[in-house]
């Protein structure tokens, strides 16, 4: 097969979130733009977002909802492009969405709404997407020059919106990493977000039997805190607050858990210091019984409450209210709704996304060292940096 070249304004490598509103943006501003895509649809995370409604934004975004090694990159973009105006490119195209807690905004219907709202406006902006277009080799002269199968591709700018590690059965991949090393540009090394911890095998075998249990309560790491459910699992822990914590936990630190942040246990406590109530009883009163039932059984001896000594309802309380783990790891890519770390954004321009070593090179959504909370913000911030890398390619 002979391969043929087709020279362009713009490439894009990846059709997700970030990559198709560049592609929007640059179409608008008159700019030929060629999206390739290594699967054989486009938006493939996006479909499955929020339980298939697409958590599309937050309305309550900012930068300290971002972990980067540098936290003030992304407030250029968040500033320029918000929740705001997502919503109204929304409404325009008529989808009915809700907001459903702490300012997560999804779509009534579908997250297909919001794929085809990107394909409508790409077709309106002349933006040729190629699905199933697998990038074998990049080199830059005068133009970059993209190699697939069957084509070669030159363009002034190339813009890498190729996401990062989390979940492979979708078609992720390390090749923005590769292309951002082949450039020199240094990457923060990457790691799971937002993902389940597991336990040790001691803990596995304690708490295994509770799956699905779920408790309202705030979760501790260093200095971040989250308070939303947890969720037991055959494994370790899940649930909101625990993936939020991941993406700041440390490989071998504890974390800390108030399984009452409404309640005083130990006045509780001392309010019963007379009553022939045993603790457990006591307790499913604000817990569920199948956990304390397990907690008991391992972190506070059962047994009525008037033979308790004043230490011993110190120390349970304390344990309630601090209880401490230690995870052995966590579950990985494949559960991993995000990738923490990235292109070093030092290696970036927070006003354009291009690289400060090479003219025409960009670097915009999940593959760059900026991550969001749980909840809309990761998709914010891949509107937000597609947008602004969108203006100037």
């Amino acid at each position: 097969m002979s391969i043929l070249n087709l020279k362009t304004d713009v490439i894009i490598i990846g059709a997700g979130a970030a990559g198709l509103m560049c592609a929007i943006e640059a179409g608008k501003r008159g700019r030929q733009v060629i999206v390739l895509e290594r699967n054989d649809r486009i938006g493939k995370k996006i479909r499955i977002s929020g339980g298939g409604r697409c958590n599309f934004t937050n309305i309550f975004v900012r930068p300290e909802t971002y972990l980067s090694e540098n936290p003030h990159f992304a407030k250029s973009a968040l500033a320029r492009y918000t929740a705001e105006h997502f919503c109204e490119l929304v409404k325009r195209h008529r989808i009915s969405f809700h907001e459903k807690k702490l300012g997560q905004l999804f779509c009534d219907d579908s997250a297909q709404d919001v794929i085809d709202l990107l394909t409508k406006e790409c077709e309106q902006n002349g933006v040729k997407i190629l699905t199933s277009t697998t990038v074998n080799q990049i080199q830059k002269d005068d133009q970059f020059c993209v190699s697939t199968a069957s084509r070669l591709y030159e363009s002034k700018s190339l813009v890498i919106a190729t996401g990062g590690l989390s979940i492979p059965t979708l078609g992720a991949t390390d090749l923005g990493y590769k292309i951002a090393r082949q450039f020199g540009l240094h990457i923060i090394t990457p790691r799971p977000g937002l993902v389940p911890l597991v336990w040790g095998k001691e803990e596995q075998n304690i708490f295994q039997e509770l799956s699905g249990v779920s408790i309202n309560t705030v979760v501790y790491f260093q200095d971040q805190t989250f308070r939303e459910n947890i969720l037991f699992t055959h494994r370790g822990l899940s649930g909101p607050a625990i993936l939020q914590i991941s993406s700041y936990w440390e490989n071998g630190q504890p974390i800390a858990i108030d399984l009452l942040p409404e309640v005083n246990i130990l006045e509780i406590f001392k309010a019963h210091a007379s009553s022939k109530m045993e603790m457990k009883n006591l307790l499913i009163q604000y817990l569920p019984r199948r956990f304390v039932d397990v907690f008991c059984s391992h972190y506070i001896h059962n047994k009525p409450l008037n033979q308790y000594s004043p230490h011993e309802f110190d120390r349970a309380a304390q344990i309630i209210h601090h209880w401490e783990i230690v995870p052995a790891g966590t579950e990985g890519y494949s559960k991993a709704e995000v990738t923490v770390g990235g292109v070093d954004t030092n290696e970036l321009s927070s006003k354009t996304m291009e690289s400060n070593k090479i003219a025409g090179l960009y670097f915009i959504g999940e593959v760059v060292d900026v991550t969001g909370h749980l909840g809309g913000y990761n998709f914010q911030w891949a509107w937000a940096s597609g947008y602004v890398a969108g203006q100037y390619v």
